[in-house]
């Protein structure tokens, strides 16, 4: 075989990525090493795979096609090694999790120094994303998904709950006083998401239900920005329990409308694609998620 697995995957991940630069960072790799690769593979190939840009990088014909191989081998390799390391009984490997910038740094970062512990040989490799993913796209092996799954070509392991709260800061509700009802949010700065637009229904009961629509003063699209948001005083918000625990302990965020919140839970899943049995490294790392999620209750 002529064409290196160092090749495809500086190949893959530039695509995946969208840039040489990116694709270097993630690889830990120079600008000029994978231009190398890609160059190398592309006069080994005979064949152009990307046509570059100063703008854009873009797949020829025979890149899309030679793509799919090129992540097959991949795939192919990576299963090699988890199947050594299952004879071994000892879980290894890179291992690949993406989630929500919320929940990556407030319930899966305080856990990895335990869980490298745990499992020193595994290599964990974090991603945080707002939106969802293509996990085969971005290479990755676990997603945790908040909310309700759409995707029924993903395996999915529950891994609870989270309760909705709508809450403020004490230096915002001491400077636009507190609203009485539902209907006076409308006199205050509801801090929303630019996306998607079920995030903008809070749980409180209203003439209409137990969903009351808000019409976002200021918007974001991420949760945490919504929670510095909500902690510096610019609103009132909407968000869930597993990122402002602290926040409450301390009184830096309180609980606004309580006798007008509806009892709503948004699920959490791990989301995986195989078509065999779960790799261990994934296995060990949704066995420990989920012990350390329930003693958290």
């Amino acid at each position: 075989m002529k064409t290196s697995l160092d090749e495809l995957l500086a190949f893959t991940t530039v695509i995946a990525t969208g840039s040489i630069t990116a694709a270097a960072e993630q690889l830990g790799q120079t600008v000029s090493g994978v231009s190398r690769a890609l160059g190398r593979l592309e006069e080994k190939l005979g064949t152009t795979l990307l046509t570059r840009t100063t703008r854009r990088l873009e797949l020829t014909p025979e890149g899309q096609l030679f793509l799919t191989s090129a992540r097959g081998i991949l795939a192919s390799v990576e299963a090699a090694e988890e199947q050594m390391a299952v004879c071994r009984q000892k879980p290894a490997g890179r291992l690949r999790v993406n989630a929500a910038s919320p929940f990556m740094l407030h319930v899966i970062v305080p856990l990895v120094s335990e869980f490298r512990r745990q499992f020193p040989d595994i290599e964990l490799e974090l991603n945080s994303d707002e939106s969802l993913i293509d996990l085969i796209e971005q290479r990755t092996d676990v997603a945790i998904r908040i909310g309700p799954l759409r995707d029924s070509t993903l395996h999915a392991r529950p891994l609870g709950s989270h309760r909705l709260r709508v809450l403020a800061s004490p230096a915002y509700l001491e400077r636009a006083g507190r609203p009485r009802s539902v209907a006076g949010l409308a006199d205050h700065s509801c801090i929303g998401f630019t996306q998607p637009d079920s995030l903008n229904q809070w749980p409180l009961r209203s003439a209409v239900g137990e969903r009351y629509e808000i019409a976002p003063s200021l918007r974001a699209s991420s949760g945490e920005t919504v929670r510095q948001l909500a902690l510096a005083g610019a609103g009132i918000a909407c968000l869930a329990d597993f990122m402002t625990a602290e926040d409450r302990k301390r009184g830096d965020l309180v609980q606004v409308l309580a006798k007008d919140t509806a009892e709503v839970r948004q699920p959490v899943n791990a989301v995986y694609y195989r078509n065999t049995e779960l790799a261990l490294r994934i296995r060990c790392f949704l066995d420990f998620l989920v012990a350390r999620l329930n003693e958290a209750g």
